[in-house]
């Protein structure tokens, strides 16, 4: 056999194995089978030799910097330095700050996004929220240009990181109180954060928010086929977005295929659908970091582990709560009305709007409104007009909920 021969076939050797070994990887990774373990240097042998996932962390910033560019006023980012008493090592937290220098009066407005965001996609809401006070936002522990650390695999304490990374960055930020906002994920964060340190919150708005309601086991359960059982057995061990990662180089253009709806819902303000769709991409395509951490505190069929309704009374009473719905979500609205009976025995003011034509992502189908809606309670904390629901008539806020249009004008009323 010629010396070509020879080299030909161990290189071919060579590959069949690396072959092997990446079947193997696959069937452990999906649960077929844990007779194989991963090294250190196997793992590293396959992130050089696939570089598979076209994202890095400065092509994240080059997309969150031409979000921005689509603003009025360009808003100021930094990243601010935490450590806090369950997160030891030091990390940095993606911030906005937008106004700072309004009038004293003016209470500022902290935004927290939802799953699978950051503070790009609050394109559509900074420049008007920002008019009259100032507005920080930030990208939470594990998602954005944050740092991604490993979070507890434990629900109760994947939540106290998301919440003391929270305070951490208003202390380093400098604010004292302020109106608290939070979308989906973000809301539920929100309410926890309440719960915890209530003396910096003038007022909780909660945007169609993720993980309040408990299951409905009023319902009868479906007898589940063995291979449904299979199937979800096998995708157990995978984080949520890991089929955008899997893609690959094919995962950029997933984006604008399967979800195009959430592009479209930015057009009025971006004029090119590619830049929402590569911060989308790469915000989701590094490291699960975040999203480990919300698998953590999820259970199956996209419940919380924990869910807020049950802890809802926990937040002080004389904390003031907004929910905003859009009136076309997935999300339960019925929730936002049980908490509001729950809380109206304490004397504590709960409004709720819902928006007609909104969906989950209520803060971009319908910006302008939700907008309004968001300007009109903050300047109701200015001028302190919201205390309880002692301030308010039973027809306001007791027995029914106003449906909003685009002009933010009364459609329906629904009565609890």
């Amino acid at each position: 056999m010629s010396e070509k021969s020879i080299n030909e076939k161990v290189v071919d050797t060579s590959h069949r194995t690396k072959f092997r070994c990446l079947l193997l990887t696959a069937s452990s990774l999906t649960g077929l089978s844990f007779l194989f373990t991963i090294n250190k240097s196997f793992l590293s042998w396959i992130n050089d030799w696939f570089q598979w996932c076209p994202t890095s962390t400065e092509l994240l910033q080059q997309a969150e910097t031409k979000m921005f560019s689509y603003l009025k006023t360009p808003p100021e980012v930094t990243s601010v330095m935490i450590t806090s008493n369950v997160q030891t090592d030091e990390c940095k937290i993606r911030s906005l700050s937008a106004n700072k220098n309004a009038e004293d009066n003016a209470t500022p407005l902290v935004l927290l996004h939802g799953f699978a965001s950051g503070i790009g996609l609050w394109v559509l809401n900074i420049d008007s929220l920002s008019q009259d006070r100032p507005l920080y936002a930030l990208d939470i522990l594990g998602f954005g240009l944050s740092s991604r650390p490993v979070f507890s695999k434990d629900s109760e304490m994947a939540e106290n990181q998301f919440v003391e990374s929270i305070e951490s960055w208003r202390k380093k930020v400098g604010i004292k109180n302020f109106i608290l906002l939070g979308h989906s994920m973000g809301g539920y964060l929100a309410a926890a954060y309440s719960i915890k340190y209530p003396d910096r919150i003038k007022h909780l708005i909660l945007a169609d928010p993720w993980g309040f309601p408990t299951p409905d086991l009023s319902v009868p359960k479906i007898e589940i086929p063995m291979w449904a059982k299979a199937i979800a057995a096998m995708l157990r061990p995978f984080n949520p977005l890991a089929a955008l990662r899997a893609a690959g180089p094919w995962g950029p253009n997933m984006v604008k295929r399967l979800r195009p709806d959430i592009l479209r819902k930015f057009e009025a303000v971006v004029s090119d659908p590619s830049d929402v769709s590569n911060y989308i991409y790469h915000c989701n395509a590094q490291y699960p970091s975040g999203e480990a951490a919300f698998k953590a505190m999820s259970a199956p069929f996209g419940w919380a582990n924990r869910p807020m309704i049950q802890r809802i009374s926990d937040i002080r009473q004389d904390i003031p709560i907004t929910f905003i719905y859009g009136a076309k979500s997935w999300i339960d609205s019925n929730c936002g009305f049980k908490i509001r009976s729950l809380r109206e025995k304490q004397n504590s003011f709960v409004d709720i709007k819902m928006i007609d034509g909104a969906g989950h992502h209520v803060y971009a189908d319908k910006s302008d409104v939700f907008n309004e809606i968001v300007n009109s309670v903050c300047k109701q904390i200015d001028k302190n007009e919201i205390f309880s629901t002692a301030d308010f008539t039973s027809l306001d806020v007791s027995n029914k909920t106003r449906i909003v249009d685009d002009k933010n004008e009364i459609l329906a009323t629904k009565t609890v």
